[in-house]
């Protein structure tokens, strides 16, 4: 036993503070540096065990690197005598087992901000590694200013339980045993734990539930009389559901506290974004302060039951020794609890409660009404991020962003969210939310600014109701780059708390969905899609090469796949690449096949298949793909958009344009689609409105090259080729469009007449290996009457599976049409005549 005044290295003990199962903790004054330290001396027997000694060093030198407020700093680990020690800061306060004494009350405000501190500190722990495992009230100190320090971090792992837990020797270490009654470690098991299986980050999860749960119930989940009782109750039961709690903090305990680790918070950051909404939304309701814990003096009445088993009948199951009522007063409860005390007699009390909770009800609706409240927000469009660096290579972290935040929001059934083609034409532009509100037809609007520092990244948002221009949201984080991943889904999580979005179990498991745990391998997608966006040749050759990187990184990430088929099909359909046609199909589909074998449920991987197997004229296995698309995700404009151009290979036109305006619905600022929407008019062989409707679409935007396209095709069905050549000639002159409209100007040039110079682009067809599309020279060979060769045209492009699928709908094919040899290539391609 150590005395005041014993030196021990530069530490002189001042005093005992206490003992626990590893060994003694003493006061002592650190002499170099002239500070309050507290040294906490190792047991013999830890200090002999080689084994457990090395984790030790290992695990306090790990420790030692975690720099946060909320966690025990720890300053030096050394020996004298053979007895190991550690030294870490003095905290002046008390632990959480002494704030849950029976004569304390604890006000929700300080559950929240207690759990909240301690979700943070196991959020920086686990991202550096470190897992408790032995988080409880004792482990938990609350200083004299409310801050919280988790201690022994590191620490808990020296006392994990053997390969089994069935005997009282299992858990000797963690647990003082007296009959009749368990106190400790073991009362906050996690199940795997219990069962001695291997653990991870999550069993703190569970712990950190169970200490809330103590908190506002004042008595544990999961009891027995001894310790065997008390891990067949971590095991086989269910908690009593905690009374006069809000649903989401019921939700919230809930959650951390499922047995299936699959089914519990995959990290301490989901739960702390939890309790951080939850604690800003009660704190804004003004409900923190007046909702307390009861006096454990008055409430603590005995009753037989501390555990219920998972009963279809809601009866209870006699075990433990005594629980608390649980009476956390709350704003949904506030009204019953003020009626419940009338009918103990309590009358002019439960009057004047009633009395109040009408008026903060009534107060509550008339600030809603002169306010202007709008009601329920139902749509909503996520900005382009502002790239404040004002570098071309950090943009794709700006528009990638906001586009993950949108394909997330996506999945929530009955909220209508702007898709990314809608809002980017906003990118630069001053934001005028009521501008951007009213033409997008939204409620609500989120704005977002991104500065890139080496790897830090400042990231700031906010919400705003468009139709009272009032703030809903802000806030500003302060990541690591590394952190994007957690970050947007952070933003979500606010984005959803704020709109107060009452989510189905199946919309909350989309939104925590994790496609890739990978930051890394997250931003080479993000690159990945900001040059597909692009869709120049020099693009989807940068696309490719960054979803490929990704994928090495994490060969189970389903969107960088999906990504990756997308790139393949179109490239192949645009330009020329050094591997052949047959071949690019070919690492389009497996990409394709791969992504929805990792997530068969992922509506992009399945439109991408459709799209692969309609290449291979697999039409029955395509037509499959599509509606399952449209099955799993109906909001996916996409997947409509390309399950519309697929059944135009059919002739099935009107069902084409339904499909492709409910693409437009969903999307209606996509310029490809409305485009293409002419398109599937003039396929249906309306004329006129297809070329009014091509007209539109370009004039959206003159300078979208497939606006100009549809409408050159739109005047060389109404037979008006003069306009469709000027059209043309005034377009740019790079090769993607030189490619694009030669197949168009020929055709008009051979319907005006005009047949030197139709013949002049015929001969690039042979000549030119960019000008590689057999099937595009057939439709010129057809207006300038030479059947024979537009029909070698075909055979040819059939044979090297160049894309004909539209040739039974297109009206510039109307030449060949009646000759045998077109229905026989129909037939050949399983097409319907």
């Amino acid at each position: 036993m150590l005395k005041s005044g014993e030196n021990i290295s530069h530490y002189k003990i001042v005093s005992a503070i206490g003992a626990g199962g590893m060994g003694e903790v003493f006061l002592a004054q650190d002499t170099k540096l002239d500070r309050k330290v507290a040294i906490k001396f190792l047991n013999q027997e830890f200090s002999k065990d080689a084994d457990k000694l090395n984790r030790f060093i290992q695990e306090a030198k790990a420790a030692s690197a975690l720099n946060h407020p909320n966690i025990l700093t720890v300053y030096e680990i050394g020996e004298t005598d053979d007895i190991n020690y550690i030294v870490t800061e003095l905290i002046e306060g008390r632990t959480l087992r002494e704030h849950l004494s029976p004569k304390e009350t604890l006000q929700l405000n300080e559950i929240l901000k207690i759990g909240v501190q301690v979700a943070e500190a196991l959020s920086a722990a686990h991202t550096a590694g470190i897992a408790h495992r032995d988080i409880k009230p004792e482990n938990i100190m609350i200083r004299k200013d409310g801050y919280a320090k988790v201690l022994d971090f590191g620490l808990a792992k020296l006392s994990e339980p053997p390969a089994s837990a069935g005997g009282d020797d299992a858990t000797r270490v963690q647990v003082n045993t007296t009959p009749g009654m368990v106190m400790g470690t073991v009362s906050y098991m996690s199940p795997e734990q219990a069962r001695g299986n291997p653990t991870d980050a999550r069993t703190d999860i569970w712990s950190l539930g169970v200490v809330l749960y103590e908190m506002l119930a004042d008595k544990v989940p999961f009891t027995g009389e001894t310790v065997n009782h008390t891990i067949v109750s971590i095991l086989e039961k269910e908690p009593i559901q905690l009374e006069d709690v809000t649903g989401e903090l019921q939700r919230i305990v809930r959650k951390s506290l499922t047995k299936d680790v699959d089914m519990r918070y995959q990290s301490a950051r989901d739960l702390l974004i939890d309790l951080k909404n939850l604690r800003r939304e009660l704190d804004i309701q003004g409900e923190l302060e007046r909702s307390t814990v009861p006096n454990r003096e008055l409430t603590n009445m005995p009753t037989e039951n501390a555990t219920q088993m998972l009963s279809g009948g809601g009866e209870s199951t006699i075990s433990g020794q005594h629980a608390a009522t649980q009476n956390v007063t709350t704003t949904s409860s506030s009204l019953e609890y003020a009626v419940t005390q009338a009918k103990s007699h309590k009358l002019v009390t439960a009057v004047v409660a009633v009395m109040l909770v009408a008026a903060i009800a009534a107060g509550g609706y008339f600030g809603f009404l002169s306010k202007g409240g709008s009601g329920a927000i139902n749509s909503i469009a996520v900005m382009p991020f502002e790239n404040r660096n004002s570098d071309a290579d950090t943009d794709y972290l700006s528009d990638g962003l906001a586009e993950s935040v949108i394909f997330r929001l996506t999945q929530i059934p009955d909220l209508r969210v702007s898709p990314t083609s809608s809002v980017m034409r906003y990118k630069g532009a001053s934001t005028d939310i009521a501008k951007i509100a009213s033409e997008l037809g939204v409620d609500a609007v989120m704005t977002g600014r991104l500065t890139k520092r080496g790897d830090n990244l400042n990231i700031t948002v906010e919400l705003v109701d468009a139709r009272t221009n009032k703030s809903l949201w802000g806030e500003q984080y302060e990541r690591k780059l590394s952190e994007l991943l957690t970050t947007q889904r952070e933003i979500v999580t606010e984005i959803v708390g704020k709109l107060q979005l009452k989510l189905s179990g199946e919309s909350e498991q989309k939104l925590a969905k994790k496609y890739t745990n990978n930051d890394e391998a997250y931003q080479l997608y993000l690159r990945g899609q900001y040059h597909l966006a692009k869709r120049s040749k020099d693009d989807i050759y940068k696309a490719i090469d960054y979803y490929e990187q990704s994928i090495k990184l994490d060969p189970n990430f389903a969107l960088a796949y999906a990504g990756l088929s997308y790139a393949y099909q179109l490239g192949m359909g645009n330009f020329s690449f050094s591997f052949s046609m047959e071949e690019g199909l070919k690492r389009a589909k497996d990409a394709a096949v791969r992504a929805a074998e990792i997530d068969p449920n992922l509506a992009e991987a399945r439109t991408v298949i459709g799209i692969s197997l309609s290449k291979e004229l697999k039409w029955p296995e395509a037509e499959r793909e599509y509606r399952k698309a449209i099955e799993i995700d109906p909001k996916n404009a996409g997947s409509h958009y390309q399950y519309g151009i697929f059944l135009q290979y059919f002739g099935r036109t009107g069902d084409s344009i339904r499909e492709i305006k409910t693409a437009v619905e969903l999307d209606p600022q996509s310029l490809i689609m409305q485009a293409n929407l002419a398109g599937a008019h003039l396929f249906d062989r309306q004329s006129e409105l297809g070329l009014d409707l091509a007209k539109k679409a370009f004039d959206l935007d003159p300078n979208f090259i497939l606006g100009r396209s549809w409408l050159a095709y739109a005047y060389c069905v109404n037979k008006k080729y003069a306009e469709a050549i000027e059209l043309i000639d005034a377009a740019p002159r790079d090769e993607v469009s030189q490619r694009l409209f030669a197949r168009l100007r020929g055709y008009a040039l051979a319907k005006s007449g005009r047949r030197s110079e139709a013949e002049s682009i015929l001969a690039k067809y042979s000549s030119d290996p960019t000008f590689s599309d057999s099937s595009n020279a057939a439709t010129i060979y057809g207006a300038l009457g030479d059947k024979d060769k537009a029909f070698a045209a075909l055979e040819k492009g059939f044979a090297a599976k160049e894309q004909l699928s539209r040739i039974k709908v297109d009206p510039l094919f109307d030449d060949l049409r009646d000759d045998p040899r077109f229905k026989e290539l129909l037939k050949r391609m399983g097409l319907p005549e």
